[in-house]
């Protein structure tokens, strides 16, 4: 029965499409509102970090290498947060890790700009504990804070349909599909937030993994309950 319910919680589309939009939004507000850095595309940071180190900028280099050390950082803490929390029987360990990176946020907000490398490295911890905490969607391997991975696997699905005309492989593709759209939709989200709230426009990201945190609470109490119908205390 934990099975199910891990299922239920952390790979549910519905879920994971909400946590793409955030992944989307957070990326937007770093590269368009603190210096033009990735908050989940670290690929791009270290690209940027060894272009400035072989001009010798390397003030500006350490501007990108902060948030790649912040984003495996924050796998590390959402590792910890698993292992010592599994099978608690209140609450599931991913619930705990959105609330912290939901917090985190919330604290961004309030960093001024001055002080964009700080708020840089907290952004992309949070976005490491969540690329951490939720890897499949239906079963299926998949990011909801980056689409490079995604793609690869849709097409890869959606050739495999074209060879065998097996639904799955569709279903399958018009999944990871549908999160690199609502990564996009995060993104769109962000441009325009970001223009009109400025530092404070990534509350709404926090707002989404509330509501995240709130589907994961709603489905547990459910699974909880069904578990307990069917094997009730002697």
């Amino acid at each position: 029965m934990r099975n199910d319910q891990t299922r239920q919680m952390s790979e549910s589309i519905r879920l994971n499409s909400v946590l793409a939009v955030s992944g989307g939004f957070m990326d937007a507000y770093s590269y368009l509102q603190r210096d033009h850095v990735f908050a989940n595309a670290q690929t791009g940071n270290i690209l940027l970090f060894g272009v400035n180190l072989s001009e010798g900028n390397f003030y500006t280099s350490l501007r990108y290498l902060l948030p790649f050390m912040s984003f495996a950082f924050g796998i590390l803490l959402a590792e910890e947060v698993r292992m010592r929390h599994v099978g608690h029987r209140f609450f599931h360990w991913r619930q705990v890790a959105v609330l912290i990176e939901a917090l985190i946020l919330a604290g961004v907000s309030f960093i001024p700009l001055s002080v964009n490398n700080l708020a840089n490295a907290l952004t992309s911890f949070a976005c490491g504990i969540q690329v951490q905490s939720f890897r499949k969607t239906h079963g299926n391997s998949m990011a909801t804070t980056m689409c490079i991975g995604n793609l690869r696997s849709g097409v890869h699905n959606l050739c495999h349909y074209m060879h065998t005309r097996e639904r799955k492989y569709l279903s399958n593709a018009f999944i990871y599909f549908d999160i690199i759209l609502c990564f996009v939709i995060g993104a769109i989200a962000g441009s325009r937030f970001v223009a009109l709230w400025g530092i404070r426009s990534i509350l709404f990201s926090s707002a989404l993994l509330i509501c995240s945190l709130i589907m994961m609470f709603t489905d547990y109490e459910k699974k909880q309950a069904a578990s307990e119908h069917e094997h009730p205390e002697v």
